[in-house]
């Protein structure tokens, strides 16, 4: 076993199909070879719309994917073209508050490592804490902090487990990132995400406390994805899509519908937004 598959899998036999494995079960049912994967959060599923599919194929018929229980989260990797570029898409994803282990949230993103990708635009729906935030915004990630109680990588004994995330989200892809943003006509920022496990909601003083920490957005995924994606040796773009005012913002309420109801109404913009970035990714490889 190479060092690189040893990262991909792990230093010790995992139980059931590896990332590898699975990755093998995909890459013989097209010629498509992807540069590029993105993983579609709550709000950015329109993109699809946008590509032109080659081949589609449902979580459940993958060997080792986990199942999706999350309402926004269709569940299905599709090979395609976007703006000329091959890609692989994740359309959903496995959450840690769904009782998934991290192996299992992270499971996709070692398969697309196994398939030789080299680039990871991870996408979610977040909550808005910097004040300058407003519901339908956009956020390139910059850096984060993880207070999921948990790190992937613990267990692991792949010979490179130690990782540094001094640049976990890519500078040159947060510049394409803003790049398409001002082509999409669409509101963005810069800022630190900041992920916790839910399932429940933030408190507002959770809220202050995040803030006084450096955060400008929360949210419930991403960092795990990011982690063992730089662990893989692949680079990394952060995209959140703001919507909902943090707990304490805002009077209303917080709900799951809420993320969904405003995730739909900024679909046009991401999709948009999405599309002018793999045209520039394509040309500026």
């Amino acid at each position: 076993m190479s060092q690189q598959q040893q990262i991909i899998r792990g230093a010790e036999p995992a139980a059931g199909p590896s990332p590898t494995e699975a990755a093998a079960s995909i890459l013989k049912r097209s010629k498509l070879r992807p540069t590029l994967a993105v993983v579609l959060g709550s709000g950015f599923q329109a993109v699809l719309s946008r590509c032109t599919i080659v081949l589609e194929v449902p979580y459940a018929t993958i060997p080792g994917f986990p199942r999706l229980s999350v309402s926004g989260h269709d569940g299905k990797l599709l090979l395609c073209h976007l703006a000329k570029t091959p890609l692989v898409v994740l359309s959903g994803r496995a959450h840690y508050y769904e009782g998934h282990d991290m192996d299992a949230v992270t499971f996709a993103t070692r398969v697309v490592a196994a398939m030789g990708v080299k680039v990871l635009v991870l996408t979610n729906a977040a909550g808005g804490i910097n004040s300058s935030f407003k519901s339908g915004d956009f956020m390139a990630i910059t850096d984060h902090i993880n207070l999921m109680g948990m790190n992937p990588l613990r267990g692991w004994l792949a010979p490179d487990r130690f990782v540094d995330l001094s640049d976990t989200y890519d500078p040159d892809l947060t510049k394409l990132l803003k790049q398409a943003a001002e082509k999409a006509k669409t509101r963005f920022h810069k800022g630190v995400y900041l992920a916790v496990s839910g399932p429940s909601y933030e408190t507002p003083a959770e809220i202050r406390a995040f803030g006084k920490l450096g955060a400008d957005a929360v949210g419930m995924s991403t960092v795990p994805e990011a982690i063992v994606a730089r662990q893989c040796g692949m680079r990394v773009a952060g995209l959140s899509c703001i919507t909902n005012l943090a707990a304490g913002r805002s009077k209303q309420k917080l709900s799951h519908a809420e993320v969904l109801a405003t995730g739909e109404a900024a679909r046009p913009k991401s999709a948009k937004l999405l599309e002018y970035f793999a045209h520039l990714y394509a040309g500026g490889k």
